[in-house]
């Protein structure tokens, strides 16, 4: 075969570039001693095992951190002189709101007990998981890519400082044996579930990341429904994001910039609060872990397998200065929270509690209701019977409106089906079916019938219902809230009373209720369906929500009732009764 060589290749040419490869190679085999002793040194290498893992994100905005700081300047070998601690210590900071227990190893968090609530055995609520914590971490303990250096520094003794009084102002733990340094600085509020941290790490003295967490979900969580409702949370400007467990990979790191960020259940949350947003950062975290499957049950070994949440929030480039909020989802203390930064929405942390897409309705609603149990009723129970009793006679005029629409349809159900019948022998796609439509429109326009009119007041109240819903499942004040027999508002009711009162209220009103243009026998199997349907949905529901539904049912039985005494009732009913007596012959 023919050669075909570069036309712009000249004669001689790879002998010339052997020479000049050969000279380059030879100059910088020979500066090599000149460069070390006079070049820049570069800076301490840390261990391998200190590189991020290549890992799937666990959102889409996710991003593969950087595992060390960029440095500043050139340093050497840390040259801090040694400083543990030989002695495990506990100090104990306490003021109106919770009780917190420090120790030095690992200068961490071992117990975190709101003071002002109670876990379901009526002692002081402990906010630490035992056992996950045990397993995965305690409280502000540190985040590290490099697992090594994550036992080591949330394991070692450190030195304690305080300053102030009791309860200190605040608490310093210190660490350093030589090639590591750790300090971490708590400070401390009289009277608010707020705690500053801040946290710096080196090696060799290279700051790396080590991130403060709270590792570990809650302790208030009991059951597998508790830990199920677990999410992570974090808001930048109005823009707010909830991830739910199955969301969530474990060790996935999200890029901020956050103005808050944390992880939270049903009631509780556990936030971080930057002061520089821009540069925070976090790690989703999610383990698993067995509980009793009835922990009231002492002698049933069954157990369940749950997830976990934690999240680590920090600067992944050094120095982290922030502030955590750990306490209840309750509007007053939210609101009390600043959170400077924030544009296009309100500079607090009201944003953690979840109205839903119809907070616009749910928010005031709440509002509404708390009023009336601080000003009128101080029991939850009967601050929702009364709500529910003011909200159905406010929506009393749509009820008229429906059944005054339905009478109608009913007048000119047998014209319709006249109707309907005479072009029942055309097709659905012969042109002649638009002239039943035609008529049909012109008759309801002849006796001024809204087609639309019976389902539109129904259609207003059900945002009312979603709302009461969500604002009922999320409201923090109805934790363990009793109302006669029922011991807790936010949970099931233990006697099942109010869901069967659902279903017998669903019943009568089904029966009272006239339902135009159904077929008789198809109107009583519709109304065995629906309230047995809804007493399934209903039976597991907390009982707040509950006792809503079922007194809205009941107060709706007393306007039905009074509606089908009137004239326009009567004459509604009479004739539902004669179409019956005629689909009998």
């Amino acid at each position: 075969m023919a050669e075909f060589k570069n036309p712009q290749q000249e004669p001689g040419m790879e002998r010339r570039l052997l020479v000049v490869f050969a000279l380059t190679f030879l100059v910088i085999m020979l500066a090599q001693p000149l460069l070390k002793k006079y070049g820049p040194q570069p800076p301490a290498k840390l261990a391998s095992s200190q590189a991020v893992p290549n890992q799937a994100p666990a959102h889409p905005e996710s991003v593969a951190p950087l595992p060390v700081a960029a440095t500043t300047g050139t340093k050497s070998a840390s040259t801090t002189a040694p400083l543990q601690a030989t002695n495990e210590s506990e100090t104990t900071v306490e003021n109106d709101v919770y009780r917190i227990v420090f120790t030095n190893r690992g200068g961490r968090v071992k117990s975190w007990v709101l003071k002002k609530y109670t876990d379901d055995k009526g002692k002081p609520l402990e906010l630490v998981n035992a056992t996950a914590a045990e397993k995965y971490g305690y409280p502000l303990t540190l985040w590290s890519y490099d697992q090594g250096l994550r036992d080591k520094i949330n394991s070692v003794l450190y030195v304690e400082t305080s300053h102030g009084t009791t309860p200190p102002n605040d608490i310093q733990f210190t660490y350093a044996d030589g090639d590591l340094s750790v300090r971490k600085t708590y400070k401390f509020d009289l009277n608010t579930y707020v705690v500053g941290v801040q946290t710096a790490v080196e090696l060799k003295g290279t700051p790396v990341t080590a991130l403060p967490m709270w590792p570990s979900g809650f302790g208030a969580d009991i059951t597998g429904a508790h830990y199920a409702l677990d999410q992570i949370m974090y808001q930048y400007d109005d823009k707010v994001e909830r991830l739910a467990i199955k969301k969530i990979s474990g060790n996935g790191t999200l890029q901020g910039p956050f103005n808050w960020a944390g992880v939270s259940d049903q009631y509780f949350a556990a936030v971080f609060l930057p002061q520089d947003p821009k540069s925070t950062s976090m790690v989703t975290l999610r383990n698993a872990i067995e509980i009793p499957h009835n922990p009231s049950d002492a002698s049933n070994k069954q157990m369940d397998k749950v997830d976990v949440l934690g999240a680590a929030v920090g600067n992944l480039s050094g120095q982290t200065d922030t502030r955590i909020y750990v306490g209840p989802k309750a509007l007053a203390e939210l609101e009390s929270v600043a959170v400077p930064g924030i544009t296009g929405a309100e500079p607090d942390l009201r944003a953690i509690v979840d109205f839903g897409w119809l907070g616009i309705i749910a928010r005031p609603l709440f509002l509404w209701l708390k009023w009336m149990y601080s000003h009128i009723v101080s029991n939850w129970g009967w601050a929702i019977l009364l709500q529910t009793l003011i909200i159905n006679l406010a929506l009393l005029p749509l009820r008229l409106t429906q059944m005054k629409s339905m009478l109608k349809m009913q007048r000119v159900a047998p014209q319709i089906k006249s109707i309907q019948e005479k072009y029942k022998k055309y097709s659905l796609r012969d042109p002649r079916k638009a002239e039943m439509n035609e008529e049909i429109s012109s008759l309801y326009k002849k006796e001024g019938v809204n087609p639309a009119g019976g389902c539109l007041p129904l259609l207003i109240q059900m945002p009312f219902f979603f709302s009461y819903y969500k604002m009922l499942n999320v409201a923090m004040d109805l934790r363990q809230a009793p109302w006669l027999w029922v011991r807790d508002l936010s949970a099931p009711d233990p006697w099942h009373i109010i869901p069967i009162a659902i279903i017998v209220t669903m019943l009568v009103m089904q029966r009272m209720t006239p339902q135009a243009g159904m077929d008789p026998s198809q109107q009583k199997m519709m109304n065995i369906m629906m309230p047995g349907m809804f007493g399934l949905m209903s039976w597991n529901m907390a009982a707040g929500v509950g006792l809503y539904w079922s007194a809205g049912q009941l107060i709706g039985i007393v306007q039905q009732s009074v509606m089908n005494r009137t004239s326009l009732g009567r004459e509604m009913r009479e004739m539902m009764e004669k179409r019956a007596r005629k689909k009998e012959k």
